[in-house]
């Protein structure tokens, strides 16, 4: 049995049978967690991390988790245990102290969409069982996405890292990220196009919010092959590096963001976020609001580190 505390990163294993993950740093774990259970801090007990279907990895390295899809067999496809798993580690992710979240599909393909075998061999019962992700009325939380987290609204931002194909559902899952880099050599595509699956992860919401609605049209329609140098120039990625490098510069993008004072940068993004589509005046409230806390407790004392004599001139080594 593996242990896990997710606000020490500590972690212990019993069993037989096991043997302890390789550590890189005294911050820096690789865990196997199917399905992470969280546990009050104030429990006695750890995390009891369930060994019951398929692998989704946490690596912890200081302020940055990246979670890893590890099914590689399947290009990384979904099935309901990966779903659910991989709620289950961003919902850690969420509770934790990490502050920069990056998403990772293992084997060199991000995700190829929803695990069309699992699809096929569906019974009558099952397939009628898809409407258990239905919007409940009124305000009520919504279900997972049938994709996992797509419908999840963190606090905190999570960074895609693309090699291979994120087609489909995949490309639903990059979209639902804060920021995605792609490798050169990876691409995305509405590919379910050619099988009579429609977007239901929140593709036909940010897609268009990406890259605007005759683009988004042209795309989702076409079901076409979208590739990263294509993704930059449209907006519908914010970095293109080369093969076999987009997860390093994905880690290195979130450790950066970690560095910052925290409450100003998550000010910021949750007002881009909550003012999409809002009139001007009704957006400003929201921004000034959102700000108001960050000044008092980071913004006052920043300034007194400017006047100081640091960040003079762009030069920013020493903040």
């Amino acid at each position: 049995m593996i242990y896990i505390d997710i606000y020490t990163e500590k972690f212990e294993i019993e069993a037989k049978s096991m043997h302890h993950p390789h550590e890189t740093s005294s911050k820096n774990y690789n865990i196997s967690i199917p399905c992470l259970d969280y546990v009050d801090p104030s429990s006695d007990k750890d995390a009891d991390l369930k060994e019951e279907n398929m692998a989704v990895r946490i690596e912890k390295n200081s302020n940055v988790w990246t979670i890893i899809h590890d099914r590689p067999e399947a290009k990384n496809a979904m099935d309901p245990d990966s779903a659910d798993a991989l709620v289950e580690a961003f919902e850690a992710f969420e509770k934790s102290d990490a502050r920069v979240g990056v998403l990772w599909g293992a084997g060199g393909s991000f995700c190829a969409g929803w695990d069309l075998k699992y699809a096929a061999s569906m019974s009558a019962d099952e397939r009628a069982n898809i409407r258990e992700f239905d919007f409940p009325i009124g305000s009520a939380p919504a279900p997972r996405g049938s994709l996992g987290p797509t419908r999840m609204e963190l606090t905190k931002p999570v960074i895609a890292a693309v090699e291979g194909p994120a087609v489909a559902g995949g490309m639903e899952l990059a979209m639902w990220c804060d920021i995605r880099v792609m490798s050169e050599a990876a691409y995305f595509g509405v590919f379910c196009r050619r099988w009579g699956i429609p977007l239901q992860d929140g593709g036909a919401v940010r897609l268009p919010r990406l890259v605007g609605q005759g683009k988004a049209l042209e795309i989702a329609m076409t079901g076409r092959k979208v590739p990263a140098d294509e993704c930059y120039r449209i907006g519908l990625c914010e970095k293109v590096v080369a093969e076999g490098e987009a997860l390093g510069a994905a880690e290195a993008m979130a450790h950066e963001i970690a560095k910052f004072p925290q409450q100003a940068m998550l000010a910021d993004r949750r007002s881009i976020v909550e003012t999409h589509g809002l009139t001007v005046r009704e957006a400003l409230k929201i921004e000034w609001a959102n700000g108001l806390a960050a000044v008092s407790n980071e913004g006052f004392d920043g300034a007194a580190r400017f006047t100081g004599g640091l960040g003079r001139h762009g030069d920013f080594e020493e903040i």
